[in-house]
């Protein structure tokens, strides 16, 4: 048997310098290597073999299959050598040169404009509620006093998946489903994406980001709404605005307002942004209307509240000077890379 072994490594050595290609290295793999190759009918044969000679046979069997695995590898290495060679000869990019320089990515800035207001809000005491972006009619409109046939629906154009679904327009569907879940006091801000079909401006888009504020409790005044508006404003520019309270109308506050800031842009002269008025409009307001409160099973007898949404578009573009709103969602590098 021990000759048989050195007759069988001599033929295994004549065999592997005949190879040419990997293919002919895994044949012969196979052939002395496999389930019923060459070695395998040698260990077969150990069984026959003197139980004194047995280890000294089996250890010729094993260096012998030991040499024949590692010769393979060896050849197969060396074919993967050459034709990565001959592959990377053939590229047409040169990579012994440079890589491209990879840059980290950065926050959008209207991520970086609604975490620094909420971190503003929630250390005023509120805390984060969130609502879905599909929502039913109820929940959109006539929970918050918008009844069928009400005008203020004409005052949003809303993108409906369904008769009875659609994209919300405001994140003040928020307002119901805390109130239905939540007992008084309320104190929470919801943040979230709305859709209202709009002409696209310098100033207005189809879809925009959101922060509905929401404060229920016993003896809430329109003096608590007014003190919370002045110091969130005196927080986020960390300076003293100019601000403007307009009476205005929404179906879910009474009574209600629009708040404007002076134009950072233009300081009040007068530009595009602004409309040439030199104030920007940033956020509507109001006391919760009675129904609401009610809708949301709540006693407008015994409690109160107030709640507004803020535009966070508009604050972005104050705060870091941005001229047109659509400059947010055109993906210009050039421009998101400032931030």
């Amino acid at each position: 048997m021990k000759n048989k072994i050195s007759l069988l490594r001599q033929q295994f050595q004549d065999d592997i310098k005949e190879v040419s290609q990997t293919k002919d290295v895994e044949q012969l793999k196979v052939k002395y290597l496999g389930k019923k190759g060459v070695i395998q009918e040698f260990m077969v044969f150990l069984r026959d073999v003197p139980s004194e000679e047995r280890p000294l046979m089996g250890k010729l069997v094993n260096d012998f299959k030991e040499e024949v695995s590692s010769l393979c590898e060896k050849a197969l290495q060396s074919f993967h050598d050459i034709e990565t060679s001959k592959a990377i000869s053939q590229e047409r990019i040169d990579i012994s040169q440079p890589g491209r320089r990879h840059f980290l990515g950065r926050k959008h800035p209207i991520t970086i404009m609604r975490n620094e207001i909420l971190t503003i809000l929630n250390g005023m005491g509120f805390s984060v509620q969130y609502g879905p972006d599909i929502d039913s009619d109820y929940y959109n409109f006539e929970g918050l006093n918008y009844p069928k046939d009400h005008p203020a629906r004409d005052m949003q154009d809303t993108f409906y998946v369904s008769p009875d679904y659609l994209l919300r327009s405001h994140t003040s569907n928020t307002q119901l489903r805390v109130m239905e879940t939540h007992k008084p006091p309320i104190r929470i801000v919801a943040p979230g994406t709305c859709y209202r079909n709009e002409t696209i401006s310098a100033r207005s888009h189809v879809f925009f980001h959101q922060i509905e504020g929401l404060y229920v409790d016993k003896d809430v005044s329109f003096a608590d709404l007014l003190a919370t508006m002045r110091e969130f404003w005196t927080k986020l520019f960390q300076k003293e605005m100019e601000t403007r309270f307009r009476p205005s109308f929404f179906p879910f506050t009474e009574p209600s307002m629009e708040v404007d800031i002076k134009c950072t842009s233009c300081e009040g002269s007068g530009c595009r942004l602004c409309k040439h008025s030199g104030w920007l409009e940033v956020a509507g307001a109001g006391m919760v209307h009675p129904e609401v409160l009610k809708n949301g099973g709540i006693d407008p007898e015994i409690y109160s509240g107030y709640a507004w949404g803020i535009g966070i578009e508009r604050l972005a573009m104050l705060k870091f000077g941005i001229p047109d709103i659509r400059m947010f969602f055109e993906n210009d590098v050039r421009f998101l890379s400032q931030f």
